[in-house]
């Protein structure tokens, strides 16, 4: 029998863990700045990661109000508690449970002038396969998205579906961010923007020197 901690053990324990942890790393930013000026100017965006790399830019990104979109599943619920601790508000759903609601959450966050970051291959995969409610959600809003992509140079990885990366004590964490991309209306619009942010993520773990 497999046993899983509790949602409350989880939010108890895991964020001073993470944060010790995570105070030892040290970023470095590259690519487009071009998202700070949206946020200083109170834009609202999409923000677009894959799972495995989350405890970066979640770190990173502490305390800034951002809304995340997590699954209604019990991962969902430790990720929810746990980011909420370093100031993320969650929209819970996913494109597999909740998706509508996760969808409606994320317009109105948006509406309100917010970023809202999704990581769409999540809850369960296929790992680094973009689902399109990311998309969905920033053509809807009329909101670009920036791909965001985190590398570390000494890790542990997770024996999950998505071999989940946490940085090791005292790494260097190489982080990247793409241009705002708009989406088009439409259909095409739609899955030209589903390849584009895609190809996005692909080029930033590249340009940042990720292993295959």
């Amino acid at each position: 029998m497999k046993l899983r901690p509790s949602p409350a053990a989880v939010a108890r324990l895991a964020p001073p863990v993470v944060a010790a942890l995570a105070r030892t790393w040290r970023f470095r930013e590259e690519g487009s700045p071009a998202w700070r000026g949206l946020v200083a100017a109170g834009r609202p965006l999409v923000v677009a990661l894959w799972h495995d790399i989350l405890l970066m830019p979640l770190w990173r990104h502490r305390n800034l109000g951002v809304a995340i979109v997590v699954s209604e599943a019990r991962d969902g619920q430790y990720l929810a508690d746990v980011a909420a601790r370093f100031g993320f508000d969650a929209v819970r759903g996913s494109s597999t449970r909740g998706g509508s609601r996760a969808l409606l959450g994320a317009l109105r966050a948006l509406q309100a002038g917010r970023m809202v970051a999704f990581t769409p291959d999540g809850p369960r995969g296929p790992r680094r396969v973009l689902k399109p409610g990311v998309v969905a959600a920033a053509q809807q809003a009329g909101v670009p998205i920036v791909a965001v992509h985190a590398v570390p140079d000494r890790a542990w990885r997770f024996r999950s579906w998505d071999r989940f990366c946490v940085p090791q004590p005292f790494a260097r964490v190489r982080i990247g961010y793409s241009e705002p991309l708009l989406v088009a209306p439409g259909e095409a619009g739609l899955a030209a923007g589903v390849t584009a942010t895609e190809s996005a993520l692909g080029r930033l773990a590249a340009e940042l020197g990720e292993a295959g």
